[in-house]
């Protein structure tokens, strides 16, 4: 994969976060996959940006602001990794919270990883996927995609590392974007068997601003959300 220079990336997430829609793939026209962990830093983060790194794997980490209290360290090495995203200060269901607090959650949280990382954020995504009009539209107003996923790994749930293994492998495909979370250990375990798995397959791991880059879905598929990641975009003329 040739290198992205940070402006590209940079304006590709830009211009989608413009049309105020959420990601939930690539367009499926390479062999590209994004690798997502949720509800960071903590505990195991180090082991897990030690598994990445090894395996020379790019991956995107959406951080809980609260969290960097106590585990801002580890900001700058997963953006040198990857890439970082806005989950929020608390982790609350937003759909449920009133339009100040989820201004609160959103802006105070891109404030604080702007700070530790120096750069900007322009990825976001709600706690269990939870958006609504208001959320979409704050996002917006921040300058944040709304990224959503095409795989869970069911690890939230306490999937085994067999088991995360297992649901990877079948919804893995052409542009996904697979959600894991990085405080657990069984995730972290599971990297063992899911990092192989991609290289069998001969996917290529990507952040997610390099994905929307690379392959950028259609306006089509945006627009169908989940069921747009399961169709193949008509080749453009001259492709």
């Amino acid at each position: 994969m040739s290198k992205l220079s940070a402006t590209r990336e940079e304006r590709a997430v830009g211009g989608l976060a413009a049309r105020g829609l959420p990601l939930y793939c690539g367009a499926r026209r390479g062999r590209y996959v994004a690798l997502t962990f949720d509800d960071g830093p903590g505990v195991y983060t180090q082991l897990g940006l030690r598994i990445l790194r090894r395996a020379r794997v790019r991956a995107t980490f959406f951080l809980v602001g609260r969290n960097l209290a106590r585990w801002g360290r580890f900001v700058r090495p997963e953006l040198r990794l990857g890439a970082i995203g806005d989950h929020t200060w608390t982790h609350p269901y937003l759909t449920a919270e009133s339009d100040a607090r989820i201004t609160y959650e959103l802006a105070e949280t891109q404030r604080a990883l702007e700070r530790a990382s120096r750069g900007p954020v322009q990825l976001f995504r709600p706690p269990y996927g939870a958006h609504d009009r208001r959320v979409d539209h704050e996002s917006r107003a921040l300058g944040m995609l709304v990224v959503l996923w095409t795989v869970d790994s069911r690890d939230s749930e306490g999937a085994t590392p067999r088991q995360i293994y297992a649901n990877i492998g079948a919804g893995l495909r052409p542009g996904a974007i697979i959600l894991m979370h990085e405080n657990r250990g069984q995730t972290i375990k599971a990297l063992h068997l899911v990092l192989p798995l991609l290289r069998r397959r001969h996917y290529v791991t990507v952040t997610v601003p390099q994905l929307v880059a690379l392959d950028p879905p259609t306006d089509a598929q945006l627009r169908r959300g989940p069921l747009g990641c399961r169709e193949t975009p008509t080749p453009q003329m001259g492709s």
